[in-house]
């Protein structure tokens, strides 16, 4: 399954010109009124991910003006080779979380994760992505002091959905999950790469959800 979600995934980046494009991410700043940390998805190009980070943060900026918005790229390989690429990305995204709260006081939060990139943030929350396609256990999860301070979670074609699972507990009602329909990374049977492909049609809406929240 593996090999084939690469190979599926690297062919129709190339044919759709998404491993030359990118689209502009704008710079962190310090202390911004939200800060917007996203974690891509496997082998996706661009700072933030051009099939959803860029779309999304740019669409979540749009939506949350004037107030100041930051942007974080979680670092981690988004890779299928690397057996720890979800722990690494879970760690440093909790790390980043105590790092930007402790550093800015007033800042809220809105986290986005794509594919392997959802995995990413299952983990944070505490919700185990272990079992899922490129999932893995929880190594890290956000203090529960810090939680409040979580306006919205937005992720798309979130592994766990095809393994029965979805974001539970605290975080529910904050939370919009993206699962295309025939997307067979968040929906068992679904056979459907392309529906993979699918979310940045979904930026409008993830960023309205957003502001409700923040």
């Amino acid at each position: 399954m593996n090999r084939l979600l690469s190979a599926a995934t690297t062919a129709v980046l190339a044919a759709a010109g998404f491993a030359v494009a990118t689209a502009p991410v704008a710079a962190a700043a310090s202390c911004a009124d939200v800060d917007v940390p996203v974690a891509r998805g496997t082998f996706e190009p661009g700072t933030l991910g051009i099939i959803v980070g860029d779309p999304v943060y740019q669409a979540v900026q749009n939506a949350l003006r004037p107030r100041s918005l930051s942007s974080y790229p979680v670092n981690y390989p988004a890779d299928l080779g690397e057996p720890a690429s979800v722990q690494k990305g879970n760690t440093d995204l909790v790390n980043h979380v105590k790092t930007q709260a402790a550093a800015c006081p007033q800042q809220r939060f809105v986290l986005v994760g794509y594919s392997q990139g959802a995995n990413v943030v299952d983990n944070s929350i505490g919700i185990s992505s272990d079992g899922a396609i490129v999932g893995g256990p929880i190594v890290a999860t956000i203090p529960a002091e810090l939680a409040p301070r979580i306006a919205a979670i937005l992720v798309f074609g979130n592994p766990i959905r095809s393994v029965g699972r979805e974001i539970t507990g605290p975080y529910q009602s904050r939370t919009k999950d993206y699962c295309a329909d025939g997307d067979p990374i968040c929906q068992a049977g679904g056979a459907n790469f392309l529906a993979h492909l699918s979310y940045g049609g979904d930026a409008s809406d993830a960023a309205a959800f957003a502001a409700s929240k923040v």
